[in-house]
């Protein structure tokens, strides 16, 4: 399932608008927006390295949280953040409202395991990764921390589809017309077929000496 959940601390904001996000900015405090669960959007300031440390600590966008504002407690969870070009800062982050019954669309990661029991990888095959995160629609208080794609048994030109990927209930991709393909066992210039290998490593017979 999902990272822990966390809470943050929040002040709401009275005006909205570019002049008061960067007043925010110049006070310490990253500007944000809850919106979504049928109520009006709300504008809040949070603390930056609260929010820094968050977002660089990965699983920001698949973490449900908790923000204190002013002493009421709402669930939320990252839609979007915005980081300054060069010095890679938040300057804003979309938080979207979490209600007893909402799904989102998030973009979950894909570990692969069991690579030393792929006869194909052993054989000198490489890993070649079409989707390292796949996009699902799933309950936003039940979104996976990350699928995995068991190696185990894959050859030479396999291909893994997401149909052999076991999902939590509840977790649909949303590309459904399809049987997409995650990854592929793709052969490697350095292999070598196994008759040419018992060819070459046989020792060569020696030359007869010359009599005298």
């Amino acid at each position: 399932m999902s990272h822990d959940t966390y809470e943050l601390k929040a002040e709401a904001r009275e005006q909205v608008g570019k002049g008061s996000a960067r007043a925010v900015r110049r006070n310490g405090k990253v500007p944000a927006v809850i919106y979504g669960d049928k109520q009006p959007p709300l504008a809040i300031a949070l603390t930056y390295k609260d929010i820094y440390y968050k977002i660089h600590g990965g699983g920001f966008l698949t973490t449900v949280a908790t923000i204190d504002v002013d002493g009421k407690k709402i669930q939320v969870l990252p839609k979007d953040f915005q980081l300054d070009p060069v010095k890679d800062f938040p300057v804003h982050v979309d938080f979207l409202r979490i209600g007893k019954d909402t799904e989102v669309n998030v973009d979950v990661p894909v570990h692969f395991i069991n690579e030393d029991k792929s006869p194909g990888i052993k054989r000198g095959g490489v890993l070649n990764i079409v989707r390292h995160e796949v996009e699902f629609h799933c309950p936003a208080n039940a979104i996976p921390e990350f699928i995995t794609v068991d190696l185990t048994g894959t050859n030479i030109g396999d291909s893994i589809h997401i149909s052999a990927v076991k999902l939590p209930a509840g977790v649909k991709p949303v590309i459904s017309d399809r049987d997409f393909t995650i990854a592929t066992i793709a052969g490697s210039s350095a292999m070598k077929p196994e008759a040419e290998e018992t060819v070459e490593a046989a020792p060569e017979a020696a030359p007869a000496a010359e009599e005298k």
